[in-house]
């Protein structure tokens, strides 16, 4: 591997799966907990409202047009800049997201609720950018359920993430066994992770604040795990074909 720039991306990709297998600290351990009493806090419609808008992202996802990108992007680009275009991207869905959470997290209950269904688009469609300028067709249903188990690797509990890391790193071999998402598992991961925080957005005097705060957050987040799991998919492609 003669490429400079390469050899800097196997060794984040080597501290990154560190990072991602390690396990939670005990100040994430205690918030589980507290977790659990905001949620006792928030009416019940809320939590519905969550899980019927996860649902359906995993449905029109996996089989609708909503978030199908029209970018085009050249062949032969180097990792290097599809890495810098993707940085790009983040920048501006990480503008629309931390406004859209001050917005809603300023304007009461009602408003607040609506952030969980715009937030999951924003996120689902830079992912759908990430794959565009990387050259995978999102139009495949294997693509799109990649980029299901990419999101869930994002946010889900550190079980899971073994589980779900396992598949992403094997995606060749495993996706032929994979026909769908076990949504439900998604939808109850997703809100664990993100309870905690969101969660706060629903209450009086702290919205705006938590909403803006936690939006750039999570899609910083997201952008660093789907970063480093196209650059696994790309690294290995790239040395099956030298062997």
């Amino acid at each position: 591997m003669n490429d400079p720039y390469l050899v800097t991306v196997e060794e984040e990709l080597f501290q990154w799966r560190k990072k991602l297998i390690k396990k939670s600290n005990m100040l994430q351990r205690v918030s589980k907990k507290a977790q659990t009493k905001v949620n006792e806090m928030i009416p019940e419609k809320a939590h519905s409202v969550i899980t019927e808008s996860i649902k359906k992202m995993v449905q029109a996802t996996l089989v609708g047009s909503e978030y199908t990108t029209k970018g085009n992007y050249p062949n032969g680009m180097t990792l290097q800049v599809k890495e810098k275009l993707i940085e790009d991207k983040l920048t501006v869905y990480r503008r629309t997201a931390a406004a859209e959470g001050a917005g809603t997290g300023a304007g009461g209950f009602l408003l607040s609720l609506a952030d969980f269904p715009l937030l999951l688009s924003i996120k689902m469609k830079f992912l759908f950018d990430v794959a565009a300028i990387h050259g995978f067709d999102t139009k495949k249903y294997e693509e799109r359920l990649f980029l299901l188990y990419v999101f869930q690797l994002a946010f889900s509990s550190d079980e899971q993430k073994k589980k779900t890391f396992e598949i992403i790193e094997n995606w060749e071999e495993k996706k032929q066994k994979l026909v769908e998402l076990d949504w439900k598992v998604f939808q109850q991961e997703y809100r664990d992770y993100i309870d905690f925080v969101k969660m706060l957005q629903l209450l009086p005097g702290v919205g705006a604040v938590v909403g803006a705060y936690a939006n750039c957050n999570l899609l910083d987040h997201l952008g660093e795990v789907a970063k480093n799991c196209y650059r696994i998919r790309i690294l290995r492609s790239e040395k099956g074909r030298m062997l």
